[in-house]
């Protein structure tokens, strides 16, 4: 409340205040200061306003009536408030005069001030003494100029007429409300202690400042609160149980009561003009209390006049029911301030994550660039070994042929210094082979270099760097949306054997975010679609499909606001015949593979299983094992089986696995370890088994160097397959795929009805 109770031209509590026509008030003091004259005809500057008494004779009397013009007679009978009255009118425009234009010599300029509070008032300008515009100013009616004064809040313009001052009403409420603040803060603040002190007792403070609103003592304020710096705008006022009490001169309005404490019984207010009428009636028109002598004077005929009491109890039901307006609007203010609080510190907390979370990140782009160069070191580190090894050798073996040569070379011409011709002819034959054979030691290439001493390596950093410098916060300037369609990547998609790869990437310059990718394939027989993969990769690989098959796929991508259109549709052929190798990694560990993991031997005496790289679930499909080795008579199997078929006996002995073993004589088929179909033929060194896997037909057949072993070995086969093998130390077989079935056994050409 205290800003309400402050003037807006000192910046102090309110003195005297006056209500101005724009219902704002001035201190009356500040009034005198900020009340200016406009001359009418081309003078001095005038007197502001004319004294209240008779017509003073021109001359001296004149001249030192003038600066009194804007006296304010606070009292009833011309007793003066702090600051009123006659002579207090003089002194104060005394204190802020200035010469007038013509002893300054500037011309038309007129000098201003500036309050406390910002605002630039012109002072008052007494006229030179003896000079017309002081004889002007001694006539009652101003004989040619105007005074205004103007609100320092709403800058609108007021004019005085001849009553000056007296002409704006007292606003004796809020002088009352000024005087219960200033003794209720006095009475709070009666022990009023430096609020900073050290010492116990806190020394007694000794000012306060208004924008800290802390209390100082002496030596407080001279180290925490020194008048330099930001401070130096600060306002030091004496505490508040040291401020001085309003003066108990001053009126309590028009009327010459002075002023009370609170609580004690007022006198009602008189009315400005007839000082012994009180108020009772209001003029609604000119908005201001009136009594009945006024009425009766005919000023207000033609107004609309209510009593005082009745317009009071209807003001004071306006001004309550206004207020719970603006009580309510304060209460959705202060809910609204808990509010930003609450944004403030989510601000903070959400500032600290978003830190944490970069550093993060880019502490992990920093290990990887590590951990990548590193490698990169390994590599160069490598071949710079290879290259020194290299070199090594062939300065070693250079060395070596060089001196062998040279060697050669001397003993030749001792033996050519010899004169024994029979001696030389028993050595020349071979003396002459050996020094051919050492010549063709030098033949073309043997005098280069085997490696260079270039570095075939180049390291491409500028599309990273460029990334780099590229690395920002994607910015959602609108709101996020589904992610657009994904674009396929046709050159890196591609299918090998039943398998096929699968690239995709976003459109360039698309700022919605991507959670992650949904990839979807037909059955390979024009059928529905179905998920296969969802994940944030960009390449996926899908294995086990059917081989001699077409697939379509289609990727689409998703986030938060829900899943984005589906990608154009790439159209995928599987092989037609199966190219594949025994696998290592599903192998037993007697296992031995080599020729490119085409060659499977065993270490051990007992049989170990062995499958292939291929699944086989659809088609007709037909591989050849070739026998290298075979020594004493062993039982290998051969066949088909499950992915978790037992590998540490016999392949057929379980029923993951369909198998025909055979040894130099005759051959079995096996399957749960049940024997069936014993057919003469075998095989040796040299022999080469053919497995044939019709799933059209769900059948499963062999072959023995070209011919049928036995009749089919399976019937009603289904499900997913892979090729296998069991063998023990003794054998040696090679796998050969990627062959045309056999003519005998071709299936039929459908018909294209």
């Amino acid at each position: 409340m205290e800003e309400e109770l402050k003037c807006p031209v000192c910046g102090s509590l309110f003195r005297e205040p006056i209500i101005l026509p724009c219902s704002h008030n001035v201190c009356l003091p500040c009034a005198r200061t900020i009340a200016v004259q406009t001359p009418e005809t081309e003078q001095h500057l005038p007197a502001m306003l004319h004294p209240r008494g008779p017509t003073a004779a021109p001359g001296a009397a004149a001249v030192a009536s003038g600066p009194a013009s804007l006296d304010y007679d606070c009292g009833a009978g011309g007793g003066g408030g702090a600051g009123g009255g006659g002579g207090g009118g003089v002194d104060h425009a005394d204190k802020l005069s200035l010469h007038s234009e013509t002893d300054s010599g500037y011309g038309s300029y007129t000098p201003s001030l500036k309050s406390p509070n910002g605002v630039r008032v012109l002072p008052l300008v007494p006229p030179p003494p003896g000079s017309s515009a002081a004889a002007a100013a001694a006539t009652p009616r101003g004989g040619g100029t105007s005074s205004s004064l103007t609100c320092p809040q709403c800058h609108r313009s007021a004019s005085l007429d001849h009553r000056g001052l007296r002409g704006f009403q007292r606003n004796r409420l809020l002088e009352s409300i000024v005087q219960r603040y200033q003794q209720g803060r006095a009475a709070a603040s009666a022990a009023a202690k430096c609020q900073l002190c050290d010492r116990s007792p806190p020394e007694a403070a000794a000012v306060m400042c208004e924008q800290c609103e802390v209390l100082y003592c002496a030596a407080c304020q001279v180290k925490c609160h020194p008048s330099r710096g930001p401070f130096a705008k600060h306002r030091l006022v004496p505490p508040p149980s040291q401020e001085g009490a309003p003066s108990s001169a001053s009126g309590a309005g028009g009327g010459g009561g002075g002023s009370k404490a609170p609580g004690a019984a007022r006198k009602p207010p008189t009315c400005a003009d007839h000082e012994l009428e009180n108020y009772s009636m209001y003029c609604v028109t000119c908005q201001t209390p009136v009594c009945y002598q006024c009425l009766e004077e005919g000023k207000h005929a033609k107004h609309e006049v209510k009593p005082l009491g009745a317009m009071w109890k209807q003001h004071k039901a306006q001004l309550s029911q206004a207020l719970n307006g603006i009580s309510d609007k304060a209460k959705e203010a202060k809910e609204f301030l808990v509010q930003l609080k609450n944004i403030l510190q989510q601000i903070q907390e959400n500032g600290l994550d978003y830190e944490a979370c970069l550093v993060a990140q880019c502490d992990a782009l920093v290990d990887a660039l590590t951990r990548q160069k590193a490698k990169l070191l390994t590599k160069v580190t490598k071949e710079r070994e290879h290259k020194l090894k290299v070199v090594w050798d062939q300065i070693n073996h250079c060395t070596l042929k060089l001196r062998q040569s040279t060697g050669l070379m001397e003993y030749c011409l001792e033996v050519i210094k010899e004169n024994d011709p029979s001696g030389f002819l028993q050595i020349s034959d071979a003396l002459i082979k050996r020094v051919q054979v050492s010549q063709e030691q030098w033949i073309k290439g043997a005098l280069e270099p085997k490696v260079s001493a270039e570095f075939d390596l180049t390291l491409d950093s500028e599309p990273l760097l460029q990334s780099i410098h590229q690395l920002d916060f994607i910015q959602m300037k609108f709101p996020i949306s589904v992610p657009p369609v994904p674009l396929l990547q046709l050159e890196k998609c591609c299918t090998r054997n039943n398998s096929v790869t699968l690239a995709w990437r976003m459109p360039p310059f698309s700022h919605n975010p991507v959670e992650g990718y949904i990839l979807e394939l037909d059955d390979g027989d024009g059928g529905q679609f179905r998920e296969v993969y969802v994940g944030k990769e960009t390449l996926c690989t899908i294995d086990g499909l059917h081989f001699n098959s077409t697939y379509n796929a289609r990727v689409k991508a998703f986030n938060s606001s829900g899943v984005g259109p589906y990608s154009k549709t790439v159209v995928l052929q599987t092989s037609d015949v199966a190219w594949f190798t025994f696998d290592p990694s599903s192998a037993h560990r007697d296992i031995v593979l080599s020729n490119d993991n085409q060659t499977a031997t065993c270490s051990s005496y007992d049989d170990r299983v062995v499958l292939g790289t291929a699944a086989f679930s659809k088609g007709v499909h037909y591989w050849e094992l070739h026998v290298d080795r075979y020594d004493n008579h062993p039982d290998p199997a051969f066949g088909i089986a499950r992915i978790n078929v037992v590998k540490d006996m016999m392949l057929g002995k379980d029923d993951k696995a369909w198998a025909m073993y055979v040894d130099n004589n005759r051959s079995w088929f096996m399957h749960c370890n049940s024997h069936t179909n014993r057919t003469e033929g075998g095989v040796s060194k040299g022999a080469t088994v053919g497995v044939l896997l019709d799933l059209n037909k769900h059948t499963l057949t062999f072959y023995i160097n070209g011919q049928q072993q036995g009749p089919p070995a399976f019937e009603n086969v289904e499900g997913v397959f892979m090729p296998a093998l069991s063998l023990n130390r003794n054998v040696q077989v090679t796998l050969h795929t990627g062959l045309e079935v056999p003519q005998t056994v071709r299936p039929p050409k459908l018909s294209s009805n």
